[in-house]
């Protein structure tokens, strides 16, 4: 009875109606236009809806650690972004806009590594300028803050970034094998992930106030 008397507290309509506005109807909306606009782009539902090691019969690592590092930029986008959400749509400061700058950047950078934009729709000589001069804007505009929330870990992250960078444009000439270039040039890429994911973190948590826990 304590368990439902808690349920009915719980679900409140204000509860409820925020809970299907934010979450369940955006989630609708865009299951509903992938669906249509993919079917409409010759996929069947099947090939759609089943997981890519479903569909062809390959071995479900495949690929593994390149999907995992798209796995940090969805996670540095998700913990950026929950500090704009935290803080809420009336809040200022060069704080909440550099964690609403990061959650744009590290979710594009998603897009980009999970659709491969970079390859296959605009060239590398388009994006990774285009990088190079959004990490230059938050440099010269936040530099302050984001030395002192964690400096290293940003300049670590970047520093990472770069040299996977490097390596792509010099690894025909590099005295090392293709299969080596590549396990170079995704090592740093995978480091440089893995730091801007902390680097994130460190954002979102930065003198972040904690309501206290209330005991029932």
């Amino acid at each position: 009875m304590a368990f439902i008397s808690d349920m009915m507290r719980v679900l409140t309509r204000d509860s409820i109606r925020r809970a299907v506005l934010v979450c369940c109807v955006p989630a609708l909306v865009f299951y509903l236009l992938a669906l249509l606009i993919l079917t409409q782009a010759g996929f069947t539902l099947v090939e759609i809806l089943r997981d890519t090691a479903q569909t062809t019969g390959e071995s479900s690592f495949l690929g593994f650690v390149s999907s995992f590092g798209a796995w940090l930029w969805v996670a540095a986008a998700s913990v950026a972004a929950f500090r704009v959400v935290v803080e809420g749509r009336g809040a200022t400061g060069a704080h909440r806009r550099l964690a609403l700058l990061l959650a744009g950047f590290s979710f594009f950078l998603a897009l980009d590594d999970f659709f491969m934009i970079h390859d296959r729709f605009l060239t590398e000589g388009i994006l990774i300028p285009l990088y190079i001069l959004f990490l230059y804007y938050l440099i010269r505009r936040f530099w302050p803050l984001i030395a002192r929330v964690d400096g290293t870990a940003f300049l670590m992250a970047g520093g990472f970034l770069a040299m996977s960078v490097i390596v792509d444009a010099v690894q025909e000439i590099l005295p090392i094998s293709y299969g080596a270039s590549q396990a170079l040039e995704e090592g740093f890429k995978f480091l440089g992930g893995a730091g801007w994911l902390y680097f994130c973190t460190r954002v979102a948590a930065h003198r972040l106030v904690v309501a206290p826990v209330e005991e029932g």
